[in-house]
């Protein structure tokens, strides 16, 4: 029975003992054994601590030292939450604020009160597989792996709490969905305090496959990062929209005949079919999969394998729900939307094993986001409100329009302005759009060139829906997950 996400690693030791399992992009490696022995080393030491099941920060970059600490914290019977090594000092102050940390693991000199360990002492520890042993026999799978802190609308961080359990069903569906063995070569865009990334570190472990950790910086350079595809023969990747849009954009498959890509999937923001059919074009024979899901849910609650032609101007599905999930549409007197109500527009909620534990000590976030099933009253059954606006499709698929705080009302109308992108999205000359709202509907989009976009939005939108200005930008600035930054948009 599978109850702590080390059990993963546990299996693959008896059949990949001296296989790669990490790879950077300097060439550093570490096996699965070696691994397996620098966490132990490491979860020795917090275990002679006398820490259990407390948080414990990390600072520190992508890399494999990152990974040694989110296993090694674990499997002392503690959980972790990753920072940043650039993270300003304010927000690390307001983090540790919430968090209250018994234990820093960075590379930094930081002074802030804490204990603190340095990776480069991880060799000089010792073991002791008694006490860790110990530590296992008390572990529940409820018990928390990791804390992610998201931006609060109030300046205040939201830290969402993940249990192994959920995190060990994600994993379980990833790799029976996708067919992950062990011939999968991963390549890994998420930063790892990104949930995205939970995907490419415990779906490799289980599937006893490699993994290759690529620096975001590099992502500016698509030339190098395809270069590295081709040489390492990567053949799966899960990478943000934003990424493939402009490797699309700037045609960076041309030229790359002998790639291994079989499996492509993507998450984090809508995909636009323009920017997807290149890629589809480059890759005819390989799998591609639009995932969907907020960090509240553990990565992914929903997913659409790519099975049919898409018009540049279509909207792609994000489906249907993954197994042991479910997906509720309502609309705003909570009355169930079913699937046969095609194009009917509701809020979606998500119940299932994949449900954080909530907001890290924060009852009131937790309440107004995790709320019992509107659908009955009889026991507890929590569903978690995402905030984004759906509507089924004739094929029983949802779309996704974009957040309920991306919605306007305007003239009268409720707007989704994700649909707006869809549309301009659809432009030929168009590398990629975004819209906001400030008393008017105004349109970012990026292209070589200033475009007439009232005209050509006359026949793809109703009238109040088309933007009264357009802005063209050279590239739109993205965040650190590799999304556009809406909030930059605003102070335009």
């Amino acid at each position: 029975m599978i109850t702590h996400v080390y059990n993963f690693l546990e299996q693959r030791l008896l059949t990949h003992f001296d296989k790669k399992l990490f790879v950077e992009n300097s060439g550093k490696s570490i096996s699965y054994n070696e691994f397996d022995i620098a966490c132990k080393k490491l979860a020795t030491t917090i275990i002679n601590k006398e820490i259990y099941q407390s948080p414990i920060l990390i600072i520190l970059p992508k890399g494999i030292d990152c990974l040694i600490s989110f296993m090694g914290i674990a499997l002392s019977g503690n959980y972790y939450t990753l920072l940043d090594e650039k993270t300003p000092l304010e927000r690390i102050q307001k983090v540790i604020a919430i968090l209250k940390p018994k234990l820093i693991i960075t590379n930094k000199a930081l002074n802030l009160g804490i204990d603190t360990l340095f990776p480069q002492d991880f060799d000089s520890f010792s073991i002791d597989n008694e006490k860790i042993m110990q530590v296992k026999e008390k572990h529940i799978d409820t018990n928390l792996l990791y804390v992610f802190f998201t931006s609060g609308s109030t300046g205040i961080p939201k830290g969402v709490s993940i249990a192994h359990k959920s995190v060990i069903d994600y994993t379980f569906w990833v790799c029976e969905t996708f067919k992950f063995s062990d011939n999968e070569i991963l390549a890994n865009q998420a930063p790892f305090y990104f949930d995205n990334s939970i995907l490419d570190i415990f779906s490799t472990i289980k599937s006893g496959a490699t993994l290759h950790i690529l620096p975001t910086h590099l992502f500016a350079f698509p030339a190098k990062i395809m270069d590295y595809l081709q040489e390492h023969q990567i053949n799966t990747i899960f990478w943000v929209p934003s990424v493939l849009i402009y490797f699309a954009n700037v045609n960076a498959l041309k030229g790359y005949d002998n790639l291994n890509l079989q499996k492509i999937l993507f998450c984090g923001e809508i995909m636009p079919t323009k920017q997807l059919n290149v890629w589809r074009k480059f890759l005819p024979q390989a799998i591609f999969a639009n995932l969907y899901g907020p960090t509240e849910i553990t990565d992914v609650c929903s997913y659409y394998i790519v099975n049919r032609d898409f018009k540049d101007d279509d909207m792609l599905p994000i489906g249907k729900a993954c197994k042991n999930t479910e997906l509720l549409v309502f609309d705003d007197n909570k009355e169930l939307i079913q699937s046969s109500q095609v194009g009917v527009k509701g809020e979606l909620y998500v119940r299932g094993c994949s449900l954080s534990l909530g907001y890290y000590d924060d009852k009131q976030r937790t309440s107004q986001a995790f709320m019992q099933n509107p659908l009955h009253d009889k026991y507890l059954d929590l569903v978690y409100r995402t905030g984004d606006i759906v509507s089924y499709n004739e094929f029983g698929e949802l779309l996704c329009y974009g957040r309920v705080d991306n919605q306007i009302k305007y003239m009268g109308h409720r707007i989704e302005l994700g649909e707006i992108e869809v549309a301009v999205n659809g432009h030929r000359d168009i590398r990629n759009s975004a819209c906001i709202f400030k008393d008017e509907i105004i349109c970012f989009y990026e292209s070589d060139n200033e475009l007439n976009l009232q005209a050509y939005l006359k026949d793809k939108l109703l009238g109040y829906m088309i933007p009264k200005q357009y802005i063209r930008v050279d590239k739109f600035q993205l965040n650190a997950n590799g999304k556009i930054d809406r909030k930059v948009l605003y102070e335009i």
